[in-house]
């Protein structure tokens, strides 16, 4: 057994924004490290309180050649109303799936083989082994994508849908899911600790999460002396475009066993990985 006080991430507290589903995972893999997780969930996901679009692509769910998750929370959503609506998972025996790092695993859970997980984890990793299949230009796919509600909708689904298009697809892109931004009277005391210097890193698994931030701070000021950890280069890019300088990008972002460790190396070394 190893001492606390031996491991990196010792003492640091770590300001984690993921909703709770995700925040439990990645909270778990700071305590590993030593850290002391502080939650602060900017967004949540929840379901739909509309389900007409979903439930019209479930019913038609055999026409289509692709179903490509970008989530887990788009699983989740997906075959928890699958399950609603008294439809088999056999329907899905006729389409292929995608889905990213260890997304797939979910997907298993659910007795769906996954025919595509790209070696880079991310959306833009499924449109470049898709574009390696023959005859992609003649085929459909679906991408069950959040409804976002209280921030602008971040980049990545629209980027990639559009690469989908590109590559000749025919694309529905339907709401399974909802994000949404949580209220700042929640976090007072969390917020506090900010503003004190309290908090060593803030941690960023996606876009989402940096809007819902950026909406319950008030300056710049109130976070500048925290380090910025980023799940990966595309939250990466976009916390800069959003004007957050960013020390930490996680450079395996397929779990979140490398965004805790990319923390700790950085904490204990001052370097990026």
């Amino acid at each position: 057994m190893i001492s606390s006080v031996q491991l990196p991430l010792y003492g640091k507290r770590i300001l984690v924004t993921a909703p709770r589903n995700y925040a439990a995972r990645l909270s778990s893999q700071l305590i590993n490290q030593g850290a002391l997780p502080v939650l602060m969930p900017t967004i949540e996901t929840c379901a739909l309180a509309d389900f007409t679009e979903l439930d019209a692509a479930l019913t038609q769910i055999d026409t289509f050649d692709w179903i490509a998750f970008t989530s887990r929370n788009g699983i989740d959503g997906f075959f928890q109303r699958l399950e609603a609506m008294g439809i088999s998972v056999s329907v899905l025996k006729n389409c292929r799936v995608s889905a990213i790092g260890k997304d797939a695993e979910r997907l298993a859970n659910f007795g769906v083989k996954v025919d595509l997980i790209p070696q880079e984890s991310s959306p833009k990793g499924i449109i470049a082994e898709l574009a390696k299949v023959p005859d992609i230009n003649k085929q459909t796919v679906l991408v069950p994508v959040p409804e976002v509600v209280g921030i602008a909708e971040p980049s990545v689904i629209p980027d990639f849908v559009a690469g989908l298009k590109n590559l000749g697809m025919s694309v529905t892109r339907v709401p399974t899911y909802m994000t949404r931004c949580l209220d700042k009277s929640l976090y007072e005391v969390e917020l506090n600790l900010i503003r004190q210097g309290k908090i060593d890193v803030i941690a960023f698994s996606s876009t989402a999460e940096i809007s819902g931030f950026l909406q319950m701070i008030t300056a710049k000021a109130d976070y500048q002396h925290c380090v910025i950890a980023c799940f990966g280069p595309y939250t990466a890019a976009n916390a800069k475009k959003l004007g957050i300088n960013v020390s930490i990008v996680a450079e395996n972002y397929s779990s979140f066993v490398g965004f805790a460790e990319a923390i700790a190396n950085f904490m204990l070394f001052g370097y990026r990985t």
